[in-house]
Parts: C-alpha cells; structure tokens; sequence
C-alpha cells in the first residue's frame, strides 16, 4: 500500500512539474536511504542527470510564469510530465519493501501506466485551469498559480515519499479541485453560448 500511495503522489507532482519528483527522488537516493532505486533506475541518481534536470527544472520555472508562453510550455509538457510520472512512480516501487509487498515489483508495468495516466490527468487539469486563471486575472494570476504549482509538487513529493497515507488526502482534495474547474469552464462555455452575437 505504501508502494502505491509513494508513486501515485510522486505521479501526481509530476503532473504539475515534470521535473521537482524526478529531483528529490535523486537527490534523496544520494543522501538517505529512504529511497532505494531498482535495478535499471540508477542513472537517477546521478549527479550529471540530476544537474540536467536541474537546469530543465530553471527553464520550466520561469517559461511557466510568463502568460501565452505558459500554455505553450503546457502543450510541450503534455509529453514530458506523464513520462516524468512513469518515470517516478516505477523508481519508487523499491518503497514496496517497507508494506512487504512484491506486487508492483513483479508488475512492473503496472506502475509505468499508473504513474503516467495520473500524471497526465493532472497534467490536464493544469492545462485547462491556467487559459481560465490568465483570462479572469488579465494574465496576473498565472505566475502566482504557477509558483504555487511549483511548491506543491515539491511539497507532494515530500508528503509522498515521507508520509505516503496523506497522499490519500491530497488526492481527494485535488479530485474536488478538478470538479470545482470543470464547473466553472462548464459555465463560462454556457454563458458565452447564450450571448447573442454581435
């Protein structure tokens, strides 16, 4: 269970930057033990790999803040946050050891789906919440948006990895999250649809 609840908050950050999970899973599989990377995943943990991402991390940082540039950056990510997902939730299926369980290690498939699916639904979301935030806020709202995205996946990754049954929580707030925006982009169509043109 703790396998699962690791990588699906893991996936979860990725899905809002593709590139803070892929660091702190590195950088904490250097300095602790708390992450132990399967056979195949070492070159995560690789300080020349880690500075590229780092560097990749830089540039998503400031792309992201830039209103109209943001929504390109999110149409290049739309490839690279659910592979990033992938990537994470099947590097921290090693955690299946702490709940005893081989079941994502013998699949290990089941891990890359999993962890790119949720990646690419919050991924997703994303992309369709920050057109509304920029509208609504003439382009104002989009850097704070972005910078709390960017704190949320640091702060997703360090829940996932260092309390995994809060990811629970997290999940369902996000769930409620996606329904609230859908709500509202579901109004702003019926309301553009209802104004007579002209």
């Amino acid at each position: 269970m703790f396998a699962a609840l690791t990588g699906l908050g893991l996936s979860t950050a990725a899905g809002l930057n593709a590139y803070i999970p892929l660091l702190v899973v590195g950088v904490l599989a250097n300095f602790t033990d708390r992450i132990k990377l399967p056979d195949g995943y070492e070159w995560l943990s690789n300080w020349g790999v880690l500075a590229v991402i780092a560097v990749l991390l830089v540039a998503e940082f400031v792309l992201d803040k830039i209103p109209a540039v943001d929504s390109v950056n999110d149409m290049i990510q739309t490839a690279v946050r659910p592979a990033s997902g992938g990537v994470v939730f099947s590097a921290t299926s090693a955690a299946a050891e702490l709940d005893h369980s081989s079941w994502l290690t013998d699949n290990p498939w089941i891990s890359w789906v999993v962890g790119i699916l949720v990646a690419l639904a919050v991924h997703a979301l994303k992309s369709v919440a920050r057109p509304v935030v920029n509208v609504t806020t003439a382009g104002v709202g989009g850097p704070v948006v972005s910078t709390a995205e960017d704190a949320g996946s640091l702060g997703v990754s360090l829940v996932a990895i260092f309390l995994p049954l809060l990811v629970i929580v997290i999940v369902v707030a996000m769930a409620v999250f996606a329904w609230w925006v859908f709500r509202v982009v579901r109004r702003r169509k019926r309301r553009r649809a209802a104004q007579p043109p002209g």
